[in-house]
Order: C-alpha cells, then sequence, then structure tokens
C-alpha cells in the first residue's frame, strides 16, 4: 500500500509531547474499532481523558461508513478519507472545565439564531463549539473472520478546519497505525506538538517524521469565532475587497475538489452559490462519506470571501444527538439553516420538509485508492479533451427520450434515489443569477485518463474558485462604505475619539442599492429580481455574522490609524487654537487612551510600543492640564487614579523610530490662564 508522502518513524530520536503546543491544532488522536456486539468502539485515545463519554459515542458512529449505503467490494482492503463535524458537549473536559456556550439545540439550530461572539482571544483555552474528526478508515475482507471482515478508523479530532494538513497527515498516520499499533498516535503527537503555532492564511512548512507538509491555511476571516482560537485579522484582507493575492487561500476547504464532485451539475453551481449565500437548508446525497463530506466542503468553499455561518456537517448520520430534533421538526415547520452531507436514504424519509435536495456522486468502484487523496472525478461526459460544450453539460440537445426523463426525474422527485442513485437537484427555488457560460467553456475535460482527469481537475477548480470568488466579492462590494475608516484630517487633533463608522439600516441600504444598482460585473450576470437576493442575503443566517466581524475589524483598524497618529503628534500644536471645552474634551479622551493601553498592558496584549505610547500620551496629557484654570486643576486632582497618571519629573521617553518627546513637571499653574503682577 502507497502513502503519500513517505514516512519513517525516526527511532534514534526521543520525542517528548507538548500538550499545550498539541492543542493548538489537535484534541486527540484516536483509534476506533467496529465490534461484532458492541457495535462501535474507541479501542485508543491519545492524550487519554479528553472527551466525554457522549463525544466518545458521537465520534464513533460517525467514524465509519453507513452500513446501509456502502458498497461492499471484493478487494482485501480498502480505505478511505473523509471528515464530521460534530457539536462539543457541554461538560467536556477538553475545555479545560470551562464551559462552552450551548443552548438547547432547538434554539441553537433556530434560523434566526446567530450567536456572534466578538470576545477577545484566550491562548490559555482552546473551547470550541465544533469539533472536526478526520478520519482514515479501512476495511480489511477476510473469509475468515466473522461477517467476513474487519473495520478500523484512525481519527484526528480537532478544533479547526484544516483539511489541508489533516487528510496528509492522515495519508501518513492511518497506514503508519497498520504497521506499528498504537506507537503511531504517541509519534504522530510528538510531531504535531512541535509545530509552530498555527498561523491562518500563511503557507506553513510543518516537519513530520522524514517528511514535511506544506499546507496553506485558510485566512482568518474564514475561520469561525467558534473555533476558540481568534487569530489578528487584516481589514485589507477581507471582502468586499478583492485580494490582492489571488493564489492565497480566500475561503474554508480551498482544497477540496469542486470540480470533480459537481462535473455532472456545473450548470447549477449558480444555484447553489444563492442558496449558500442566502443560507437555506440544504440535504447532499452521495453513496459515499467521502463523496459527501467532498461535495459539503466544496459548497462551502463556494462563497468564499464569505464567512460561512451556516451549520454545515460533511458527514451526518441519524446517531447524532441532533438528529432527534430535526425528525420531530412537522411539515409547516421551518428547517433550520444546515447543509446536512448524507449516505443514509432514510433521511430522504426522515427530513422530508427540507427544501433543497442535491444528489452527488457514484457508487463506490472495486479501488484500494485513497477516496479523497487522489481525487477521482465523479461521472463521465464524453467528448474530447478540448474543453465541455453546453451541450454537453445541460445536455440541451432536444430528444424526446430526455425529456421525458425529464420530466419523470422531476416528478418521481428524490425518493426515486430509493431505486437508482442519479446526480441531480431538487429544489424549486429560482436562481437571480445566470450560470457564466465563458467560464463553462474554459473548463477541460480530460477524458478517461486517470492522470490527466486529476491535473485537469486542479485547472479547472481554480478557474471555477476564482469565478466564485470574483462574484461574492462584487456581490458584497456595495457593502464596503460601511466599513470605510477615516484618519485625522490635517491639521485636526488625533487626540479625540474617531467618529463612528456609518450606521447601517436594512431598508436604506436597500433603497439606495436599488436607486444606484449592483455594478457593472452583476448587473450582466444576475435577473432583474437582483434586489431579491440582497434582500434575502440581509435576512438571512450569514449577513450578521459577517457584518459584525467585519465591523470590528474596521474599527480596529480605525482605531489603529488613529493611535498611530496620536504618536506622531504632539499636542501643543492645537492647545492653542483650542477653545476650554474642547480643552476638556481633549483632556478626557487622553485619559481614556491612556487607561485602554494600561488596561491592555495588564491583560498581555499590548502592542511592543505600548509602555512608551502610554508615557508619551501622560506627556500629552500633563500639557493639556497646564492650560486649564486652577479650581478645575484642583478638582481633577481629588481623583487618586487622575492625580497618579498626571504625576511625573522631566523624563524622555523614546518610541521605537521616533524622535524624543521632551515629558514636563506637573505644575499647578496654568500658563495659558497665569496672572501677571
Amino acid at each position: 500500500m502507497s502513502r503519500s508522502p513517505s514516512f519513517s518513524v525516526k527511532s534514534e530520536l526521543s520525542l517528548q509531547l507538548n500538550p499545550e503546543s498539541l492543542r493548538q491544532w489537535v484534541v486527540a488522536l484516536c483509534i476506533i474499532r467496529f465490534d461484532l456486539e458492541q457495535g462501535q468502539l474507541i479501542e485508543e485515545c491519545y492524550p487519554p481523558g479528553c472527551l466525554t463519554k457522549d463525544e466518545e459515542s458521537e465520534i464513533a458512529f460517525s467514524s465509519f461508513p453507513d452500513s446501509v449505503s456502502q458498497n461492499h467490494n471484493r478487494s482485501s482492503i480498502h480505505d478511505c478519507i473523509f471528515f464530521f463535524r460534530s457539536r462539543r458537549r457541554e461538560n467536556s473536559q477538553a475545555s479545560n472545565g470551562a464551559p462552552t456556550e450551548m443552548n438547547a439545540i432547538g434554539k441553537e439550530l433556530s434560523p434566526k439564531s446567530t450567536d456572534v461572539r466578538r470576545s477577545k482571544s484566550d491562548n490559555k483555552a482552546y473551547i470550541s463549539r465544533y469539533m472536526y474528526g478526520y478520519v482514515f478508515n479501512r476495511q480489511r475482507h477476510d473469509e475468515r473472520l466473522k461477517r467476513g471482515g474487519e473495520q478500523k478508523s484512525v481519527v484526528i479530532l480537532s478544533h479547526s478546519p484544516y483539511s489541508s494538513v489533516f487528510r496528509p497527515l492522515l495519508q501518513i498516520m492511518g497506514p503508519l497505525y497498520f504497521d506499528i499499533g498504537k506507537k503511531a498516535l504517541e509519534h504522530i503527537a510528538a510531531y504535531v506538538s512541535m509545530w509552530p503555532a498555527p498561523i491562518p492564511g500563511k503557507l506553513m512548512e510543518l516537519p513530520i517524521g522524514n517528511a514535511t507538509l506544506k499546507v496553506n491555511l485558510p485566512p482568518a476571516h474564514s475561520l469561525p469565532l467558534e473555533s476558540g482560537m481568534l487569530f489578528e485579522e487584516s481589514a485589507s484582507s477581507m471582502a468586499p475587497f478583492l485580494p490582492n493575492n489571488q493564489s492565497i487561500p480566500q475561503g474554508l476547504f480551498h482544497d477540496s475538489d469542486l470540480f470533480g464532485v459537481f462535473r455532472a451539475l456545473l450548470l447549477q453551481l449558480w444555484v447553489l452559490w444563492e442558496l449558500l449565500l442566502i443560507g437555506e437548508p440544504i440535504l447532499i446525497i452521495a453513496p459515499t462519506p467521502p463523496q459527501c463530506s467532498e461535495a459539503v466542503a466544496s459548497l462551502v468553499s463556494l462563497i468564499a470571501p464569505l464567512l460561512c455561518s451556516v451549520d454545515f456537517r460533511p458527514y451526518f448520520t441519524i446517531h447524532d444527538p441532533e438528529f432527534a430534533y430535526l425528525n420531530s421538526l412537522q411539515e409547516g415547520d421551518t428547517f433550520p439553516p444546515m447543509i446536512l452531507g448524507v449516505t443514509n436514504l432514510f433521511f430522504l424519509k426522515a427530513l422530508r420538509n427540507i427544501p433543497h435536495i442535491v444528489s452527488v456522486g457514484s457508487p463506490a468502484p472495486n479501488s484500494n485508492r485513497f477516496a479523497l487523496s487522489n481525487r477521482p472525478s465523479t461521472g463521465r461526459i464524453s467528448g474530447k479533451s478540448e474543453g465541455f460544450g453546453l451541450q454537453q453539460l445541460s445536455l440541451k440537445k432536444f430528444s424526446p427520450s430526455s425529456f421525458l426523463s425529464a420530466v419523470k426525474l422531476r416528478r418521481d422527485g428524490p425518493l426515486c434515489l430509493m431505486t437508482e442513485h442519479k446526480e441531480a437537484i431538487w429544489s424549486t427555488y429560482s436562481a437571480t443569477t445566470k450560470p457564466d457560460t465563458s467560464i463553462l467553456n474554459r473548463l477541460i475535460d480530460a477524458g478517461m485518463s486517470p492522470r490527466i482527469e486529476e491535473s485537469m481537475s486542479v485547472v479547472n477548480n481554480e478557474i471555477l474558485r476564482r469565478h466564485f470568488l470574483e462574484l461574492t466579492t462584487n456581490f458584497l462590494a456595495p457593502f464596503g462604505p460601511y466599513f470605510k475608516t477615516t484618519t485625522p484630517k490635517e491639521g485636526s487633533s488625533p487626540f479625540v475619539d474617531p467618529p463612528p463608522l456609518p450606521p447601517f439600516n436594512a431598508d436604506d441600504f436597500l433603497a439606495s442599492l436599488s436607486a444606484r444598482g449592483p455594478g457593472k460585473f452583476l448587473s450582466k450576470r444576475m435577473r432583474s429580481n437582483w434586489l431579491d437576493l440582497y434582500r434575502r442575503f440581509v435576512k438571512g443566517p450569514n449577513f450578521t455574522p459577517w457584518f459584525q466581524r467585519r465591523r470590528a475589524v474596521a474599527e480596529q483598524e480605525q482605531h489603529r490609524l488613529w493611535r498611530q497618529a496620536r504618536i506622531y503628534t504632539s499636542i501643543q500644536q492645537f492647545i492653542t487654537k483650542m477653545s476650554e471645552l474642547e480643552v476638556v474634551d481633549s483632556f478626557d479622551a487622553i485619559e481614556r487612551h491612556i487607561l485602554g493601553e494600561i488596561q491592555l498592558q495588564h491583560s498581555g496584549k499590548a502592542s511592543a510600543d505600548s509602555i512608551a505610547t502610554c508615557q508619551k500620551l501622560k506627556g500629552d496629557l500633563r500639557a493639556v492640564f497646564h492650560v486649564l484654570p486652577k479650581d478645575m486643576q484642583q478638582l481633577l486632582l481629588l481623583n487618586p487614579e487622575r492625580a497618579a497618571l498626571l504625576q511625573g519629573s522631566p523624563e524622555h521617553t523614546k518610541l521605537p523610530g521616533r524622535p524624543l518627546i521632551q515629558l514636563g513637571a506637573l505644575s499647578t499653574t496654568s500658563p495659558r490662564y497665569m496672572v501677571h503682577t
């Protein structure tokens, strides 16, 4: 069995596990066995004791293909890789005893519920509402064993959706475990604990044995706030602005095979893009877990660089605790905004009121190839390797048989999948965006050669991903003015508080947008009802989390710009031009800025120049204090904390890369109001 990249354990090295560093990447490494009498059992968990019993049960059930839909092949060994996403239980030991912010399932899944938390990063505890499980599943067929074989899964659990890291890591760890046993977990955990902290949006080189994983991590603005590890986000890298370097990933799951999964449904990608954009619930059915998890990941990646706030489950089973709530929904109840990837056809009956159903993939071939590492495309379209014609894609060439088949498919509905698997979409949604035929005509058909097909799929994925990145960015562009930062105007004081960002009102925004239009790019690609799409987006589950997070980053950037201006500017040049009221306002503002710097210093989150900045601002505070009336000075000094800020002796404070600033001693005599005799 080949594995890529190659790996060998360096026995001469004495590897020491750093638990704190390990938790930056991984919650646990597990070995799960399918027992004939007891079902799924966690055989090994490293580090031990990091999961609750409920979590162990849920993870065990999610780590095996559904027996209902699994295609049993006759090869001796069959490996596949897929991943799932599950909600963390409230009393999880992995959160160091701190309870996660969870509500009842019904409230949590409510379409009106948008949990937007803008808390600051706490690197001491990696707490998350969700956990990702990356699974290497091996089925070994042996007629000498009970039921003719056995199943085991090697699972990496993480708070982070770093598929670009954990998929190749599984290709090493999975076969290694079956070679050397549970020692593989200890070796892999020790290597991972030596990795540097993750840096979102960057290319990282992560050593693992004699191999090195070179991976791009998704940018910070695409990571859910529930990840428990918040990173610095740059205002320049976030939508609605086009990225400067489009080779850098702009969203989650940028490595997913968008083209391969939806090859038979390419004309429907624009419908799916809109459904994701407005947060509609979608059920994705595929024959195997690798195919359905890849389809969900591809859909999430479709709306980059928008933050996806819809609850997505790459591989969802009836054993998930939230299935009971979803199954209890009656006809007429609103289905919560979720993307569910399933293989069990029972969901077609259990979740009858889910409005959009997508069927992708084809039954697994008799192969022991990695299902995701080699990324075989699903379905075949005949033709030369010169591009996908529209007739090939949409089958618009009329024939009575194709027309009758389409009518029958629509009439039978998704329940026709119970007898035969077909790739199709069932939805009553009418899309606003028209398929871009120029993009479709650029896609390349590789014919029947798997090797050429894999390389061409990379090219096609790049074409599709760049188009939808541009489409989403242009769609978000009208919100740009609400994130526009300001700097102090020339000749104005930077010591006062900056003006607030423009307030947002949905009705006013839609009225203004209706008057000026969506812009040239979208006008060519959308129908006349384009405003309805904006209206549904603003009311949907993706808008508020993205908008509030984007506003927070803009406010942070504006704070940085004004702080920088205060560092470079002396208050002395403004004092003589100020009225007494402006002097008092400046004093209050500078005092707040100093207290803010001190608070950051105490929390350990201050910048490198915070101490020098604080000293410079104290000098400005004393300068303003000097020009206040004497009775006001005496009143201010009654506050001990304020008096402490104003105390000082002549000293020089040096800011990095800036000239020395002279700080004067405190005087209770105001030079501006001094009485001459």
